[in-house]
């Protein structure tokens, strides 16, 4: 068995693993991504006819505060930017549209509220902005909304408000702290929604470029069967080509696959746990047009059936043929209708009833579907019951945690680069 030596080991080629070993080799750390697939994990461009189509949620919120803003900027990362218009978003209402409060000024042109309402709920943002408002870690925000008396119409905006930027069909369950820690920053950034061009690969490209640049190794097709423990610190990971050692260890994949490799350890116990947990489940109906059919708005949510398409192709051309068209619905899931397949049908009927009031003549123009029944948009659910895992803990001092089930800043990929930046910085300061 052969041995080679690294400064970091990085278990795990999705967003965190990546971003975090671009971060740390730029800064002169010797590092080592092994990676069981492609690159990429859920982030990933599949190549369809001529269509790309993006595996996982394809979009940046508040991305003028991102975390990925902070690696473009440090690494010299090459990414073409595509902001979303809020203008063009709209919410059906059943017959009506009316404005996204994806801003302030979306706020006041909606018509799911109306005069006093729309003064209390404007004051309920104005203190999420202002951060006085913060929730409570051991209250639900139906709970907190309960407590604090909020009139029926204000908190039925700040449900679906909710249930459209956490994907899911419970809002209420969301714990009060994570939801006004989310809204805080989402309210105050100029830049609410973006869009990269190219989609997933082209930031992947460009994380590995960094990479290698700077003399880090990447491995795929590398499957690592177990951690190698010695007292307290993690001194290798076992793979079938051999064992590599390192000073400092990242695992960057989810808690399902890491309860094999951390069998028999310390933290066997602890990683079951989260393991345990539910994600964020959702069903994707994506649909290749060879040509545009054009519409006023570039995102519809159905409010009663929380569904909402986005035109991709309207903001990345790249992604679709000459003249063509690439539509990407999203149907959210309660989590006891996971894997219900009569559901699932439904809510794939569904999903076609919006493309045919929104995209009339669709299937005329259909060149390729794609639809995912059971795509996992983050490996966590918010729930009262379900808590982010730690980026380390005490019984391996040299073992740290990234990805979308990590604790960290925002949702979503953001959780990835957040927990990957957190994890990179506390190896620099050793």
């Amino acid at each position: 068995m052969t041995t080679n030596h690294y400064d970091v080991v990085i278990v795990g080629g999705g967003l965190a693993g990546l971003s975090s070993a671009a971060y740390l080799s730029s800064k002169g750390k010797k590092v080592a991504v092994l990676e069981r697939g492609q690159l990429g994990g859920r982030a990933v461009t599949l190549k369809i006819k001529g269509f790309n189509f993006n595996f996982g949620a394809h979009a940046i919120y508040a991305r003028d505060s991102s975390v990925l803003k902070t690696f473009e900027k440090e690494l010299d990362l090459h990414i073409d930017w595509q902001d979303f218009n809020p203008t063009k978003a709209k919410y059906d209402i059943g017959n009506d549209l009316t404005a996204v409060p994806a801003n302030v000024q979306g706020l006041f042109q909606t018509k799911l509220l109306k005069g006093l309402d729309k003064v209390l709920f404007t004051f309920e943002i104005l203190k999420t902005m202002l951060k006085m408002e913060t929730g409570h870690p051991h209250m639900s925000i139906q709970k907190w909304m309960e407590k604090k008396n909020v009139n029926e119409e204000v908190k039925e905006m700040m449900l679906t408000l909710a249930s459209s930027n956490f994907f899911t069909r419970e809002p209420e369950k969301i714990p009060s702290d994570v939801f006004f820690s989310y809204y805080s920053r989402l309210f105050t950034t100029n830049k609410p929604v973006a869009y990269i061009g190219g989609g997933w690969q082209a930031l992947i490209n460009e994380f590995v470029r960094v990479i290698e640049a700077n003399n880090g190794v990447i491995l795929t097709k590398t499957k690592v069967e177990s951690f190698h423990v010695e007292e307290d610190r993690v001194v290798g990971v076992v793979t079938p080509e051999g064992e590599f050692t390192a000073d400092e260890f990242i695992s960057c994949i989810p808690p399902k696959e890491m309860v094999k490799v951390f069998a028999e350890t310390r933290l066997e116990h602890a990683i079951a746990q989260h393991a345990e947990y539910e994600p964020t489940v959702v069903i994707v109906y994506d649909i290749g047009l060879k040509e545009r059919i054009d519409v006023p708005y570039s995102y519809i949510y159905d409010k009663q059936n929380n569904i909402f398409i986005t035109d991709i192709s309207y903001y990345d051309q790249t992604c679709v043929p000459e003249g063509g068209q690439l539509l990407q619905a999203t149907a959210y899931m309660r989590q006891s209708d996971v894997g219900n397949k009569e559901l699932a049908e439904q809510r794939k009927l569904e999903i076609e009833a919006l493309y045919d009031k929104h995209f009339a003549g669709w299937r005329e123009q259909l060149v390729v579907p794609r639809v995912s029944t059971r795509a996992i948009v983050q490996e966590i659910k918010w729930t009262m019951n379900q808590k982010p895992m730690p980026i380390f803990m005490p019984d391996y001092r040299n073992l740290f945690f990234a990805g979308d089930w990590c604790e960290g800043q925002g949702q979503l990929s953001e959780l990835s680069f957040s927990s990957a930046m957190n994890v990179a910085k506390l190896i620099l300061e050793k």
